[in-house]
């Protein structure tokens, strides 16, 4: 700002003026007398402020070209992109239509956005026994193949698995075996279906699926016979509605059908029935890792040939269930059984179920499954049999590339005696092993080395009834 005055030189000169006393004043510079011009300084303080507020906008307007510059790169980023996917506004629970996940995430989890994997195998190998005979073994080379299908669909309110196979074997060797429906080849389909879905915050309702057609015994299913003897259909369909009347107590009510058919002729006279059961548990939750159960069944057998086997069956059961860790779970059923015969016998018998799941670390994951009841016995001439079995299947992975899984069973039934016209044919006691074993090698993530042995022996008071079978194999297979 310029100053106005009468001398627009420096300072002034140096005087001495008195004090209200008369004394005189230090020496001092005197200024020249400045003045400001009204109209000069409006002007001059009008222009100061148009130019800051000029350098202001000019400041924020670069400010905000960087902010927008920035915020466009940001959400150009894939890895935002993905993020905004992922924090969407959350699905309408009434529509059963998964969201979409970015591509590098195809497969995984329950909302996958191409949720089929297909499966193929091919294997060849070596089977000592084929006929599953103590006198009539035959022994052949063997080629196998098999394709499947699985498919899974989840949403907040449903979650839909489906596992669909295919395959059969071809024995070079012909092998044959009056009696025992043995040919030239196996079948080997299976149908898996389950369906989770949440009716409201306290209904539940799901469902279990399974039927197949095989021609190998399978001792997982622990029903059938242990021994070939023609191809066979089985299925075991479950369904259940939970409903949580209060936060600690619930109720499931179930509904279970099974059914067993074996296309020869002989084996099926004595083998083909069909089972319908009725159950309804209570459960309490005593603490947020246990759950206490009791439960009741009611089930009806009924034999397609031989109405004498039709039965009965009431069971009482208590137990619990307990997640010890995040990775390892038991689940144990105990009580008794009371069956009654149409043709008015009776068999009462304990009861006795038990599972436990461990999976140890990332690699290696175990089960294992306990069982102890009455069940359908697979021979003409025996009633009813007690029975007890165990399985063992477990997983790990050796290397990133390798891994190993294990499946053994082993089986124990008490064959009953049974008077047929006056004639008693005693009851015997059998024992069964099944051990399988299977070595993965992963050339690509889809395409992998297999070798595998499997061993089963029948040790038996039926001398007719022993066998024991070794079967070695290898082959390829591929996941999509």
């Amino acid at each position: 700002m310029k100053p106005i005055s009468g001398d627009l030189g420096g300072a002034g000169p140096l005087v001495s003026e008195p004090d209200c006393y008369g004394n005189p004043k230090k020496n001092i510079a005197r200024s020249p007398a400045i003045f400001y011009h009204p109209i000069a300084q409006a002007s001059h303080s009008g222009g100061t402020r148009i130019a800051k507020l000029q350098n202001m906008r000019s400041s924020n307007a670069r400010r905000s070209a960087l902010f927008l510059f920035a915020t466009a790169l940001i959400c150009l980023d894939p890895r935002f992109m993905a993020a905004q996917d992922a924090v969407a506004t959350p699905e309408v629970t009434t529509s059963p239509e998964p969201k979409a996940a970015p591509i590098e995430k195809v497969g995984i989890g329950n909302f996958a956005t191409f949720p089929v994997h297909l499966s193929l195998d091919v294997r060849g190998g070596y089977d000592d026994n084929v006929t599953t005979s103590s006198t009539n073994q035959q022994a052949s080379w063997f080629t196998s193949g098999s394709v499947a299908m699985n498919y899974e669909f989840g949403s907040p309110r449903t979650k839909l698995t489906l596992a669909i196979g295919a395959g059969g074997t071809y024995y070079w060797d012909h092998p044959q075996s009056t009696g025992t429906g043995v040919t030239d080849y196996d079948i080997n389909t299976h149908f898996r279906f389950s369906l989770t879905h949440k009716a409201s915050p306290r209904l539940i309702f799901d469902t279990v699926d399974y039927a197949a057609y095989l021609t190998e015994p399978d001792f997982s299913l622990a029903q059938g016979s242990n021994r070939r003897s023609g191809n066979y259909f089985f299925t075991q369909d479950k369904g259940t509605a939970t409903y949580f009347w209060t936060p600690r107590f619930s109720t499931a009510t179930s509904y279970t059908f099974g059914a067993l058919h074996y296309d020869d002729a002989s084996t099926g006279y004595y083998s083909d029935y069909i089972e319908n059961t009725i159950g309804n548990e209570f459960r309490y939750l005593i603490w947020p890792t246990t759950k206490l159960v009791a439960e009741y069944r009611f089930q009806t057998v009924n034999y397609q040939y031989i109405s004498g086997r039709n039965s009965t069956t009431h069971y009482a059961l208590g137990g619990f269930e307990h997640v010890f860790t995040p990775e390892f779970g038991v689940s144990l059923r105990g009580g008794a059984q009371f069956r009654s015969y149409d043709q008015g016998d009776t068999l009462n018998s304990p009861y006795f179920e038990a599972m436990a799941n461990y999976a140890a670390g990332k690699r290696t994951v175990i089960s294992w499954t306990n069982h102890y009841a009455i069940e359908e016995p697979d021979q003409a001439l025996s009633q009813s049999r007690q029975t007890f079995r165990t399985g063992l299947t477990a997983k790990h992975d050796l290397t990133s590339r390798t891994s190993a899984t294990l499946a053994g069973y082993y089986e124990h039934d008490d064959y009953q005696s049974l008077t047929t016209g006056g004639v008693v044919n005693p009851g015997y006691t059998e024992d069964v092993f099944d051990l399988s074993v299977t070595l993965r090698y992963a050339i690509t993530r889809y395409l992998g080395v297999d070798l595998g042995y499997d061993y089963t022996d029948v040790s038996s008071k039926n001398r007719s009834q022993e066998y024991s079978r070794n079967r070695l194999w290898g082959g390829f297979s591929a996941t999509f």
